[in-house]
Order: structure tokens, then sequence, then C-alpha cells
């Protein structure tokens, strides 16, 4: 299970009260990153700060429209209802982790904000009764609309023709998020959390026989657990990271193959010849993980490569010296 999931409330169960003070919190915390994106490009790239000025206090206007409108319906107690307390609500990325990946990733971070505004507000609007509300986030809707067109179009100078093409982005990004992001943790999950009771078993029984239907245990367990987690820990309705079922496939299919990669050599008769080929599976496995991180997360290389390979190893390591002992 996910920490904390079982403390967080499904956007379906919010009452308009709760959508509200969701929308002021949520709009505080956009100003607040358009307002630091703003600084951080002000020296390099004046005419893009100066746009995310402009977004800024636009999304304060927001936040005033938001607070006027819950006054007047509830009262001046507002609740403290954040992202992180809403199963499946979008959260944003910490300034730090892209503020030093270049205009263009700023460009991305930005839009993709107004795509999870925009959606968010659609859906709300669909869910309240009352007529004033649902005009207020509809008219909102709308703006941040406006705001995708307004991040899509900074800097289009260090863009190729090829990298506007929104509808290609648009594609691109949804595999990622649907498909891409879960077969990866599920592929981390699967090439790591198996490595110590299969290379455990394996120094301590060396009996391939044995150590392959332990990790194809291990393998397929693990594969159904992140499978029904990955499904469940998210309806997609407000995050826009697709069906809940295919994102549950790619974690468990991942997590499945990620295990079994280094379980299948132990279909090998001798002990140390299938130890051996194993062992070069996980190497390649975890190398592969750092390249998947790399190309479709923007992680860097190097820094892909020690979490993950440093990882893995501290896992096998312990696998194998508590196998030995």
């Amino acid at each position: 299970m996910i920490p904390g999931l079982a403390l967080r409330r499904r956007f379906s169960d919010l009452t308009d009260r709760e959508i509200l003070a969701l929308a002021i919190s949520s709009e505080e915390d956009d100003a607040r990153i358009y307002r630091d994106y703003a600084a951080r490009l002000r020296a390099e790239f004046p005419a893009s700060a100066r746009i995310f000025d402009g977004m800024a206090e636009e999304e304060d206007g927001h936040r005033q429209r938001l607070i006027d409108l819950f006054v007047a319906r509830f009262g001046e107690a507002i609740p403290l209802i954040r992202r992180e307390h809403v199963s499946g609500y979008y959260a944003r990325r910490p300034v730090w982790l892209v503020e030093n990946l270049g205009i263009e990733r700023i460009r991305a971070e930005a839009a993709q904000m107004e795509r999870d505004a925009q959606r968010f507000y659609t859906a709300a609007a669909k869910r309240t009764g009352d007529a004033a509300t649902r005009r207020l986030l509809g008219d909102l809707a709308m703006a941040e609309a406006g705001h995708e067109a307004s991040a899509q179009a900074l800097e289009e100078g260090h863009l190729t023709e090829d990298s506007r093409g929104s509808e290609a982005d648009a594609a691109h990004r949804q595999f990622v998020l649907t498909w891409v992001q879960p077969g990866l943790a599920g592929l981390m999950d699967g090439s790591v959390s198996t490595l110590a009771p299969i290379f455990a078993t394996a120094f301590a029984t060396q009996d391939p026989q044995t150590t392959f239907l332990v990790g194809l245990a291990a393998s397929v367990g693990a594969g159904i657990s992140m499978g029904f987690t990955e499904a469940a820990s998210d309806d997609g309705q407000i995050s826009g990271r697709g069906a809940p079922w295919k994102r549950g496939v790619a974690s468990g299919v991942m997590t499945t193959l990620g295990g079994l990669g280094h379980a299948l050599p132990y279909l090998i008769p001798h002990f140390w010849t299938a130890t051996v080929i194993a062992m070069i599976v996980v190497f390649v496995e975890l190398w592969a993980i750092a390249w998947i991180q790399n190309r479709y997360m923007d992680t860097p290389f190097l820094r892909a490569a020690f979490q993950v390979v440093v990882g893995g190893a501290l896992v096998f390591a312990a696998g194998a010296l508590i196998g030995a002992g």
C-alpha cells in the first residue's frame, strides 16, 4: 500500500466548500511558483520573466475571486485543504527540480500546470449544483486555457517547428503519464526489490530450481501488488494520468518482468553459470532504468545511474550476504 493513501480524500467526495478551499490554496501555490520562475529567468530571459509575472498576477486575481465567492456562500472560515490531501489530485514539481534544465523545460512545466488547473476547474464545474459557483469555475477553466497558450509561446525562438506541434506534445505527454511513469516505477520495484530474496535464496541453497521458484513467486506477487496499488491510487480524472487499468497493467507487467529478468537464468541447471548470467542481467536492468529516467523523466543520467546502480548494488549485496551467511 502507498503510505498515507488511506488519509487522503477522493475528489468525488469533496463538497463545494472543500472544492473552493482547494482551488484557493492551489491558486496561491501556482502564483508563488510563477513568481519564482520569473525571478530565476529575469536576468537571461526578461521577456519570459514578464510573462510569468503577469501569469502570477492573474493567479492572484483568480484566488481573490474564489475567496469572494467562498465568503459569500460559506463565511470567512476557509478550511486548509491542499493538493496532498486529495487522492489523484495533480502535484507540482518543486522549482529547484527544473530550474537548471533551461527555458524549454520551464515552459513545458508551466504549460502542464495550466492544463492541470483547467482540467480541475472543468471537472469541478460539472460537480457543483450552485449556478454562481459553476459559472466562476467555468470562467477560470477558460482563463487557465489562455494561460496555457501563453506558456506554450514562451521563447518560441528556442524551439524547433516540430517541437511546437501541440498535438504531438500532448500525445507524448499522455504516453509518459499513462505508460512510462507507472511502467518505470514497476520496473524499478521489480528489478531492485526482488534482488535480495532471489540472491539470498541462490547463495543459501545453491539450487537453481529452488531459486527460480522463489524468483517467480516474488516477481508475480510483486507485479500483482504493484498493479493493483497503481490502479487504486488515482482514478486519473483530475491528474490526467490516464485510465487506472492502463497504468495498473503497465506497472504490474513491468514489475513482473523486472523480477523475472534475473530469475529466468536459474532455469539453467548449473548454479554458477546461472548466477553469473543473472548478475549480468541485473547490471543491464539497472542501466536500462537509468537510461529511461534520463530519456523520459529528464533526470540527469549520472544522477539517475548513481541512484539506481548504487541502490541496486546495496540490495544485491544484502541478499548475497544474508544467503551466504
